[in-house]
């Protein structure tokens, strides 16, 4: 072991002498105060000159560690932003550009998946709408879908209007002009004047839905605005009938609008001029002035737009007091809706 020592350097030429504990020669190893053989020299204060060039290569070399290292956090970081960003973007339904709503509604987690969560969150985002024509005055409901004020609704709710007022969920009553119909489709696109920060709905995806999910809907039926009912989805993909002339598409003395369904009309004749489309059957109560409201599933997310229901004066000829919900309602899906906005926006009167 001596030898060795002498030979690495590390105790002084001819220095033979074995140390006194041998047992604990690890221990006065490590502890080298304890010795007299001379300490290590301190390493030098600074680095000796290297030749002309190499500081800066290795400058380049010794910071191309850290810079790398700062340029993957500052890369990861803007993952992580655009990802939270996306994520916020999605649970929320925003769309920057001119898209279906900004900043929609949420339920509060402690209250989602019930019917009260639903209606807090929701019905901000429902109106009701009344448009007189010169066949009298109709009443129906709408969804707020960005906060500049622009509502989807039935076309037969304001089908021939010479004007249209919106009031709000809490009152406040706006004129609105109309921006496009689409009569085939029964959805009309409208915007309140001088209204700004309104809370817009968050549209969902109605090819997730099942039958038997539980929904939520909400309207004015009988001018009793922000009214909330619920059920379940009874069916899906149910061929709706409705009217396209504007003759028909006017409200009935019992408060409904003609459709036609299973080959059999209701709330009245829909004429020979008319447009089929896919629906979604709910038991949820709607009666007339629902049409244009919401269908939400219970994740707040609108699903389906509500366009029309079965009265049971029409088939009994009693008046208006006999009308009621007997569990037959119809909505169009929000799929529809949203791949018909950019037609409506662009004024489109078809």
């Amino acid at each position: 072991m001596t030898e060795s020592f002498r030979r690495s350097g590390e105790y002084p030429e001819g220095d033979h002498q074995q140390p006194a504990y041998p047992e604990n020669a690890g221990f006065q190893h490590s502890q080298q105060s304890q010795h007299s053989y001379p300490p290590p020299p301190p390493p030098p204060a600074y680095a000796p000159p290297a030749p002309v060039g190499a500081p800066a290569v290795a400058s380049r070399r010794r910071a191309k560690g850290p810079l790398a290292l700062l340029a993957a956090v500052a890369i990861a970081a803007a993952a992580v932003g655009g990802g939270t960003a996306y994520a916020f973007q999605q649970l929320t339904g925003e769309q920057n550009t001119s898209g279906a709503t900004v900043n929609g509604t949420q339920v509060a987690a402690s209250s989602k998946g019930t019917v009260a969560g639903v209606a807090a969150a929701v019905s901000p985002s429902i109106v009701e709408i009344n448009a007189t024509s010169n066949a009298g005055q109709s009443t129906g409901s709408g969804v707020v879908i960005t906060s500049g004020g622009e509502i989807i609704t039935n076309n037969h709710v304001i089908s021939g209007a010479s004007s249209v007022t919106v009031v709000m969920s809490d009152g406040k009553k706006y004129s609105a002009k109309v921006v496009g119909t689409d009569s085939k489709k029964d959805l009309a696109l409208i915007k309140v004047s001088g209204a700004s920060g309104l809370k817009p709905a968050s549209l969902g995806n109605s090819d997730n839905i099942a039958v038997g999910q539980e929904v939520v809907a909400i309207g004015s039926p009988e001018g009793l605005t922000g009214t909330v009912t619920s059920g379940i989805v009874s069916a899906l993909d149910r061929d709706v009938t409705v009217a396209t002339g504007e003759g028909q598409q006017q409200q009935q003395p019992g408060g409904g609008w003609p459709f036609e369904y299973g080959g059999r009309q209701f709330n009245g004749d829909t004429g020979s001029d008319t447009t089929t489309y896919k629906a979604i059957q709910t038991d949820a109560s709607l009666n007339p002035g629902n049409s244009g409201g919401a269908l939400i599933d219970m994740n707040g997310n609108i699903i389906g737009i509500n366009s029309a229901m079965y009265s049971a004066s029409s088939g009994s000829g009693g008046g208006s007091s006999d009308a009621g919900s007997v569990g037959l309602g119809f909505a169009i899906p929000i799929n529809t809706v949203k791949s018909d906005l950019a037609t409506l926006r662009a004024g489109a009167t078809n």
